[in-house]
């Protein structure tokens, strides 16, 4: 245990804000194990704040006065992660025109902090288990072994376990790096540290932009304290920067603040989960998207065989406009429930008439790999080319992003 004095000077030296006991648990925990060796795990949702944490146990560490290297796994080409990590010799790839340490050796005798541990494909945790396990490494193109003496700390907001039952981490690594957790809760489990929070931020953004900081009303403290904040802190602090920012009037009422928070009031109730589903059917967003563009195609194909047999049935005074209309709302609004039929009626007969699939319709080519191709072009232009706000753009890793820009050989 520490005390409060020193749990406060922590605090101040780290600029971290609040008081919750979950809170005080996680910096006691990494106070206590600064003063060894072991591996620690850190987890907890983005943007709660786990990067305070690997600081803390490097700064009160014996390893102080060595190198600390923070690597965000995720932000790293799969092509070219281990190289970063482990270094590479002269000519062992395209590119690689000179020798050059990787962050393990450049580290040695300090810390690394691995954030999106998760990230790390299969092949380079098996190496970073060797690190863990002996200090052992070898360079890409190289065929001797280095030795390195480096603290690792390790993060993630991924459910690790969940992710080794899939078989996307390793078991033996997993436990390695769990020798000591750490968890970071999230902001709304923390809702006493939410205003002092704010109220933090605004005079930080105060002082930076030379104006008058904001103030809540006691309502709009209410609402920022029942929010979810799935953003957690960096959501808080966007947002009171926007509104340091954007708002005249300095003193924020409760409607005011919700503006701001375009989904408060909504409920996140959990999915219910059909294990007897194939898994592999719907495994990214960008297939079901393709569904969605695949059934619109097949509505619109529809809609083009009517408007074809209309024209050729047309018939003095027929509305053909409205007959089109008709059919449009009913293929939009219910499209399983329609059956193609046209009615007679409109035509001067009461008999209904079924369409005949007799009419041949050109087919719109809709390759998926042209529409990805075409969604990245897309997201880069927007972007400029930069590939983490166009990754975050696609809902991609920023990883998968360069593979597939290497993979269809995009310009960037």
């Amino acid at each position: 245990m520490i005390n409060s004095e020193e749990l406060q000077r922590i605090k101040q030296r780290f600029s971290i804000i609040g008081t919750s006991p979950e809170l005080n648990r996680a910096i006691e925990i990494a106070y206590q194990v600064a003063g060894t060796d072991l591996s620690v795990l850190i987890t907890g949702e983005s943007g709660a704040g786990k990067e305070n944490f690997p600081q803390i146990i490097h700064q009160f560490s014996a390893r102080k006065h060595g190198t600390y290297i923070a690597v965000n796994c995720g932000a790293i080409p799969e092509g070219t992660i281990d190289s970063e990590l482990f270094g590479h010799e002269k000519g062992s790839f395209t590119g690689a025109h000179e020798k050059r340490k990787g962050y393990f050796e450049v580290a040695d005798g300090g810390t690394i902090f691995l954030d999106e541990i998760a990230e790390l494909p299969i092949a380079t945790q098996s190496k970073l288990l060797r690190i863990l396990e002996s200090g052992e490494f070898i360079k890409v193109g190289a065929s001797t072994v280095q030795k390195t003496n480096v603290r690792i700390v390790a993060a993630t907001n991924v459910n690790l376990p969940e992710a080794v039952q899939k078989r996307k981490f390793r078991e033996d690594l997993y436990y390695r790096l769990n020798t000591v957790p750490i968890y970071v809760s999230s902001l709304r489990q923390r809702k006493e540290d939410i205003f002092l929070l704010f109220r933090k931020f605004t005079r930080d953004f105060s002082e930076k932009y030379k104006i008058p900081p904001v103030s809540l009303t006691d309502d709009a403290r209410a609402v920022l304290e029942s929010y979810r904040w799935p953003g957690n802190i960096r959501q808080l602090k966007n947002i009171t920067e926007q509104i340091s920012i954007i708002e005249t009037d300095r003193i924020i009422s409760g409607e005011k603040l919700k503006q701001y928070l375009p989904d408060f009031g909504t409920t996140n109730l959990p999915m219910v989960y059909n294990s007897s589903v194939d898994e592999t059917t719907f495994h990214s967003e960008r297939e079901i998207l393709y569904k969605i563009l695949f059934d619109m195609k097949s509505d619109m194909n529809d809609l083009k065989k009517l408007v074809f047999d209309l024209m050729k049935k047309n018939p003095t005074g027929y509305n053909f406009a409205e007959e089109t209309s008709q059919f449009v709302n009913k293929v939009f609004t219910s499209p399983s429930s329609y059956d193609h039929v046209i009615h007679k009626e409109s035509f001067g007969t009461n008999e209904p008439e079924q369409i005949q699939d007799t009419v041949e319709l050109l087919e719109e080519t809709l390759s998926l790999e042209a529409k990805e191709i075409e969604m990245i072009r897309r997201a880069l232009e927007k972007f400029n080319g930069k590939r983490k706000y166009a990754a975050q753009e696609l809902g991609i890793s920023e990883r998968t992003l360069y593979r597939k820009i290497k993979e269809y050989d995009i310009e960037k």
